[in-house]
């Protein structure tokens, strides 16, 4: 029988302190995962590759060139550290660079997960972490998180593991959030606005992508390693955040436009669009109220409701400049149904 695919993503500010990697915390991951190996297919998704490298570079500012030269340094020393620790346990790791063409480019994102099956196969463990080095600034991941969802849905995944530096989603009163069974709009207002120090990410980055993640089908779990055997507990919903994945059948095809398409451009729209795009409609222009980013013939865009919140994502009929010129006939159809997937 085939093995569930697990995805564990550690954030900068999870697997480090004051810059330098915590190998308490990497021992505790090589010691969890190595219990939970033969029962699944992981993939390990670490950040921490800027922040344990920046300290080799003078007067550290965070430029692009000088995260990139952190990045170069850092990456051969977070991997090794992983390496060290997993070595007693019998399990060897692969390094996986990423870049997002990787998945915008489906024949390309067949290749990778044909590597990935083959190390699996072989009892190897990859760890992957964006390309840093020389991933093109307009095609960049926005995060870890954003890498993590798109191998976890690429791949098919059973659950979806996001480690933080906090306990989990917090509540009004901070206290953690135990489930969240649909993260809406009011879900979304909860997340603490601020970032770490470390990393580029947030609690609002990893509540959009566990959305997207949880509408295609995937549990997602939000949780720390600060607390006691984190991953095993955040694997059983005993600890974090739990976010409930939601019941639909998606096709291969709809989860490679939903996550691994490149996303161009952004349209918002009115609230007779939504509840048509709903019933299963095409998006027309009618119920277009703005151009937000443009984007031409064939490609990818969000769609987003009067809130800007992303209800879905479309594979274009049309040139936006149809509708930035005005020339907006209401029966032009935007985006067939068959090329519109729900978020």
């Amino acid at each position: 029988m085939k093995k569930p695919v697990l995805v564990i993503k550690f954030g900068s500010a999870s697997v480090t302190s004051q810059g330098e990697i915590d190998e308490r915390i990497i021992l505790e991951i090589a010691r969890q995962t190595s219990i939970l190996q033969s029962n699944y297919n992981i993939v390990l998704v670490s950040s921490g590759a800027v922040a344990a490298g920046k300290k080799y570079i003078p007067k550290y500012k965070g430029t692009l060139a000088e995260r990139k030269a952190a990045a170069a340094i850092g990456n051969p020393l977070l991997v090794r550290k992983y390496a060290t620790y997993f070595k007693p346990f019998g399990i060897a790791l692969a390094q996986s660079l990423c870049e997002r063409h990787h998945f915008s480019n489906r024949g390309q994102f067949l290749q990778l997960k044909s590597t990935y099956e083959t190390l699996w196969k072989n009892n190897v463990i990859p760890i992957a972490n964006e390309n840093d080095v020389v991933s093109n600034k307009e095609l960049k991941f926005s995060d870890n998180d954003e890498l993590a969802t798109l191998i976890a849905v690429g791949f098919g995944a059973e659950q979806l593991l996001l480690c933080t530096s906090v306990p989990g989603v917090l509540d009004e009163k901070g206290e953690v959030i135990a489930e969240i069974k649909e993260i809406d709009k009011s879900t979304l207002s909860l997340a603490r606005k601020e970032k770490s120090t470390a990393g580029l990410g947030g609690m609002i980055s990893k509540l959009n992508f566990a959305r997207l993640a949880t509408q295609m089908g995937i549990k997602v779990v939000i949780f720390s390693m600060q607390t006691e055997n984190g991953i095993l507990k955040a694997l059983n919903g005993e600890t974090g955040t739990v976010c409930l994945a939601q019941k639909k059948k998606v096709s291969s095809r709809q989860k490679w436009l939903a996550s691994g398409s490149l996303i161009t451009g952004l349209v918002e729209v009115d609230k007779g669009a939504i509840d048509a795009l709903r019933r299963r409609k095409s998006l027309l222009a009618v119920g277009i109220a703005q151009v937000v980013e443009g984007f031409e013939v064939g490609e990818v865009f969000h769609i987003a409701d009067e809130d800007g919140i992303i209800q879905a994502v479309a594979k274009s009929k049309v040139d936006s400049a149809l509708l930035k010129n005005g020339h907006k006939t209401k029966n032009v159809e935007i985006a067939h149904a068959d090329d519109i997937v729900l978020l």
